[in-house]
């Protein structure tokens, strides 16, 4: 009888052992399952599974870079042009659209049309971005006056004239062009009109901080 019960506790003991066992597996897979499908159903474009893939973004960095992405756009207004600086261009009176906040995930390009929050003005002015960070800009010395050079080019407007400088202009821009060595500073820009002589824009009042630019402009051409 002893070793009958002996068995038999052996036998009960196994199988409790068993079913625990298979218990903690299984709830361990569905665990790891789980997770698994949470990331599969989790949808990325294609131009950044790169990054997934690299391990530069985990999952919650790349929902929140795909979110910013969306809805950095934070307004779309359609505004009149009032005024002249970009004739050539764009004419006083047409219709323009602003993306308000295009630029908080978005790159600003050279001749990208941009409005710009101007201290004293009322309503933003809209003006054409001739200069970005990292590029090189100096005054030389024409003889209708200075025309501005970046990357070692004379800048020109949609119709092909150079911008001249008169004394005004070449005092604020050799400020910058002194204290910089050059070389555009990081979220600094240089915006200008379309008008070869220059209007508001930064042959008066500078370089321009990137914060202050508070959107992209598209229009169409005629």
């Amino acid at each position: 009888m002893r070793n009958r019960d002996f068995i038999l506790i052996f036998i009960v003991l196994f199988l409790l052992t068993a079913v625990f066992y298979f218990s903690v597996v299984e709830d361990r897979t569905m665990e790891l399952k789980s997770k698994s499908d949470i990331f599969d159903n989790f949808s990325v474009p294609k131009y950044q599974q790169s990054e997934i893939d690299s391990g530069n973004l985990d999952k919650f960095g790349v929902q929140n870079k795909i979110k910013s992405e969306i809805n950095c756009v934070t307004k779309i207004e359609d505004r009149l042009v009032r005024g002249n600086s970009l004739s050539g261009l764009i004419e006083d009176g047409a219709s323009v659209k602003i993306l308000f906040g295009f630029y908080d995930c978005h790159e600003i390009k050279r001749e990208d049309i941009v409005v710009y929050r101007y201290a004293g003005n009322k309503n933003p002015i809209i003006k054409i971005v001739k200069a970005v960070p990292g590029d090189t800009f100096q005054l030389k010395q024409s003889l209708d006056g200075w025309n501005i050079l970046v990357n070692n080019e004379i800048l020109k407007n949609s119709l092909n004239q150079p911008y001249i400088l008169d004394v005004k202009g070449y005092k604020m821009l050799s400020l910058y062009e002194k204290d910089y060595k050059g070389i555009i500073p990081k979220d600094a820009y240089l915006i200008l009109g379309n008008l070869a002589n220059g209007s508001l824009d930064g042959s008066s009042f500078g370089l321009i901080d990137k914060s202050d630019i508070l959107g992209k402009v598209n229009f169409s051409e005629v």
